[in-house]
Parts: structure tokens; sequence; C-alpha cells
């Protein structure tokens, strides 16, 4: 089971001369659907903006598992999250509806950073309460692929 986050088309100008998806836009495809997440934590575009404060990727491990074309509608889910005060490690697939296949899976480590320092920070305890709440009422739906950067986190 996954959790869903969104859907997009895929576009012409996010396809190459092989044919296929480009690499670059299935890291486009896999950060909009973590923006998702960021907006319901309160940690998207209006944190960075009002508060100073966002998320930095500084690792992750994507793999292309079958091709995606223009066209093809995809969906993007939540595979797996967890957390410490300074860093997220998550999971995420692209899924395509069309063939009714994953595509690519990709797992992330992020960091909180305070952009006016632009050095890593404890997330705010209301913020980490939210993130807790989710992480509670969705982990039955989790199908957490291999780990590679899971030990990142400092529990």
């Amino acid at each position: 089971m996954t959790i869903y986050l969104r859907t997009e088309k895929i576009i012409s100008d996010w396809t190459d001369y092989n044919g296929h998806m480009n690499l670059a836009f299935y890291i486009h495809l896999f950060d909009q659907g973590w923006d998702v997440l960021l907006d319901k934590f309160e940690m998207g575009g209006e944190s960075a903006k009002m508060e100073k404060r966002s998320t930095f990727a500084v690792e992750s491990h994507t793999k292309y598992i079958q091709e995606v074309n223009e066209g093809d509608e995809v969906d993007i889910n939540l595979l797996f999250l967890d957390r410490d005060v300074k860093r997220m490690v998550y999971q995420l697939e692209i899924f395509n509806k069309n063939g009714n296949y994953r595509a690519a899976t990709t797992e992330v480590c992020s960091l909180y950073v305070n952009l006016d320092t632009r050095r890593v920070t404890e997330i705010e305890p209301h913020k980490q309460k939210i993130m807790d709440s989710f992480i509670n009422e969705n982990k039955e739906k989790y199908s957490p692929i291999e780990f590679h950067l899971i030990d990142k986190l400092k529990k």
C-alpha cells in the first residue's frame, strides 16, 4: 500500500531524444510530491518565505525501473517517512497509471534549515507534532523499499 500525493501527465517538454521522460523530470516529479507533504507539515514555500525555514535534500538514491513516455499519467506516492529533530528520510515512487507499474523510486535525506544562517536547525515542536501525527496515522500504509539512507536519522 502507498500514500497518494499527486498525479501528473507527462508532457513532451519532459521527454528526451531517447523518446522517454528525461531523468531530470523524475527528480522534478519526486520534488513536487515532497512539496505536498511539506505544505502539510508547514515547511513548504510559505515557511521559506515567512519563517525563513525550509528543507534541503542532501542525499538521494533513485532507481529508474521502467520507462515513462509522453502522455502517460503517473501518481507520485509516499512509501515511507521518518524523522529526527533535524532530518527527514522519505521514500517516494512514480507509478505509471497507463501501464499499471512502478516506474521509479527514490529515497531522500533532507535537512531542516534556517535560511537566514544557511545552517541546519531543529524542527519546531509544533511541526514535529504535525509530522508525528501524519507518520502515526499512515505507518500502516507504508511500503518501504530497500533502505540506503535510514541510518542518517539520529534517534
